[in-house]
């Protein structure tokens, strides 16, 4: 490497802690947590090299925050970063009885002359897709709402079309796409730019990677909601723009390239439960 650059990300899980302490499953938020701060990174290119967790409580259970911390010391592991520390707080005045909250801060690395900052973006690339586990980290407030404070579904409801129970379905583990995008790029694809789908949903996610004169034209009909993201919709009778703005949709990241070379991104995902698909381009402002 002959220009290192860091990159470092601190980002936490939100409210998907109050899903879990409904459904007592927390072996998959600390994967949560590591797999949301990688994907912030690689957005640049960055390789992840360290990793700091922050656990703070109400009052520390044990059990839970093992659980959490297994599940973080795993997902750090998969991805090859190096957990070199954390903190873990008991801050009864600060947190409700119970609850707790988990944050960390990743450094990564990457190459001067290989990061991707989407200057390369031009008018006609296709802007392709790379499915979602589910909600990631981002949306609870409004899923928990919707499907939890104003419904009777408990934990092991299954909800119509879907074929795991509701706690496994809005607590399925953010996905990391680090370990197959990065060989992606290694097979120089011309990936020209990679958004996360994050908070602001995929539009609002997209345009912070479009070169000042361009635009992502998002074409919403190319794609069907996964269920879960429909459920919402129809149960909490959530206006369309709203789903947009708060969710993923089943689109955990976009990557922007030539669209000669989609086809060629296609079929190096072929075998793999990432398979790419397309929902827009890069137009003129």
């Amino acid at each position: 490497m002959s220009d290192p650059v860091l990159i470092s990300s601190t980002d936490g899980v939100g409210t998907k802690t109050i899903v879990a302490n409904w459904a007592n499953r927390h072996q998959n938020i600390g994967r949560d947590l590591v797999n949301h701060c990688v994907n912030d990174i690689f957005t640049g290119g960055a390789r992840p090299l360290f990793f700091l967790d922050y656990f703070a409580t109400s009052k520390l259970d044990v059990d839970i925050a093992e659980k959490v911390l297994t599940g973080l010391a795993a997902a750090c592991k998969d991805v090859g970063v190096a957990l070199i520390g954390g903190e873990t707080a008991e801050m009864p005045s600060v947190y409700h009885e119970g609850s707790y909250d988990l944050a960390g801060t990743i450094v990564g690395v990457v190459d001067a002359d290989k990061m991707v900052d989407g200057s390369k973006i031009r008018e006609g690339d296709m802007l392709v897709a790379l499915p979602s586990t589910g909600l990631h980290t981002n949306g609870f407030t409004l899923a928990r709402k919707v499907l939890i404070d104003q419904t009777d579904y408990k934990p092991t409801d299954k909800l119509p079309g879907m074929d795991v129970d509701l706690a496994d379905a809005l607590l399925a583990p953010h996905r990391c796409y680090y370990p197959i995008v990065s060989k992606w790029l290694n097979r120089d694809l011309h990936v020209h730019g990679m958004a996360h789908i994050t908070g602001g949903g995929i539009e609002g996610n997209t345009k912070r990677i479009i070169p000042d004169g361009l635009r992502a034209n998002i074409e919403w009909d190319k794609w069907e909601w996964p269920k879960l993201f429909q459920h919402i919709h129809e149960i909490g009778e959530v206006p369309v723009e709203d789903m947009r703005r708060s969710f993923n949709l089943g689109a955990g990241w976009v990557i922007a390239l030539p669209a000669w070379r989609a086809k060629e991104l296609i079929m190096h995902s072929l075998g793999t439960d990432m398979t790419p698909f397309r929902i827009g381009t890069v137009e003129k402002a």
